[in-house]
């Protein structure tokens, strides 16, 4: 007896068939397309990489930019103030790709913290300017003991508000007093006794540079000049800023004449100045979808090229 082939069989096998070429071809489509997403996100990451590389690059040149400016400024004249060069903030420069901006902002403009602590000790004279810079800003009093502690090398705890290694060891976490020169304002942050925002309000006022400083009055700002005075009203001190905007103080002499008569005496030569040396530029440089930028503090030394006394990304 003769069976004859179910032609039900021949069509259910080349169905089989024809799902299995429909499902390798798209297992190899989504291969493909898998490979080529691959592809996609490597070309970007090159080219994140490469515009991060160029952003950092043109930033750190805007660094060399400010040195030159401020090389250039010294030797054409040895007074500082905000109507010169280096004072304007680079406007937004394009490059291939993206722009870079810069600023250059003189720090002895402000008062310098690690002035408080000279040959080791306490310096009662800067410790009454950063005094009565802090009741200017509303800032307890105290906390200026609290610096002193955490910049001098002695374990003696100043009273009122000091802290030393005892009290910082008492803290969650524990750590222990610097006993060192700070190296930037944010150092405050460690302090004992200022919260975040005191550093912030604190922080267009002060500087952290690596030496003694006197303030430079053509370029302070008025709650510094009247820090710097014992009776000097911050309606003065506005005043003096107000005057220099129509004409510099060209040296320590000029700057007296125009004091109120009740200040002439009150301040000492060496605590104020009319030239700065440190400075701190701030770069930003954008290419493509990266961001780079940096922030570095300068000393300038006479004629020649400022040397970096340290720089972060910024």
């Amino acid at each position: 007896m003769n069976v004859q082939p179910d032609p039900r069989n021949g069509a259910r096998e080349r169905g089989v068939a024809l799902i299995t070429v429909i499902l390798i071809v798209a297992l190899a489509a989504s291969m493909a397309a898998f490979m080529a997403w691959q592809q996609q996100i490597w070309v970007r990451q090159v080219e994140n990489l490469r515009d991060q590389a160029q952003a950092q690059a043109v930033a750190r040149a805007a660094i060399d930019w400010a040195r030159a400016v401020l090389a250039d400024d010294a030797r054409n004249n040895n007074v500082d103030h905000l109507g010169e060069k280096w004072a304007s903030v680079l406007a937004p420069l394009p490059v291939e790709n993206g722009q870079v901006t810069g600023s250059v902002a003189d720090q002895q403009g402000l008062f310098n913290l690690n002035n408080l602590v000279r040959n080791g000790k306490a310096s009662q004279t800067d410790l009454a300017i950063f005094q009565r810079l802090l009741e200017l800003l509303a800032l307890p009093v105290n906390l200026a003991n609290a610096v002193v502690d955490w910049i001098d090398a002695d374990s003696e705890t100043t009273y009122p508000g000091g802290a030393e290694d005892f009290d910082y060891l008492a803290m969650d976490p524990s750590y222990r007093a610097a006993n060192r020169m700070m190296v930037e304002v944010g150092n405050l942050y460690r302090v004992k006794g200022f919260a975040p925002e005191m550093v912030e309000r604190l922080r267009p006022f002060v500087t952290a540079l690596p030496e003694p400083t006197p303030v430079n009055v053509n370029t302070a700002p008025a709650e510094v000049l009247a820090a710097l005075f014992q009776d000097m009203s911050l309606g003065d001190a506005k005043a003096l800023v107000e005057a220099r905007k129509s004409s510099y103080f060209q040296d320590q002499a000029d700057f007296r004449a125009h004091l109120p008569a009740t200040k002439v005496t009150q301040i000492r030569d060496n605590d104020f100045s009319v030239n700065s040396r440190y400075f701190m530029v701030t770069s930003l440089a954008n290419f493509g979808r990266a961001q780079s930028g940096y922030k570095a503090l300068l000393a300038r030394q006479g004629e020649k090229w400022p040397v970096v006394v340290w720089k972060k990304t910024n």
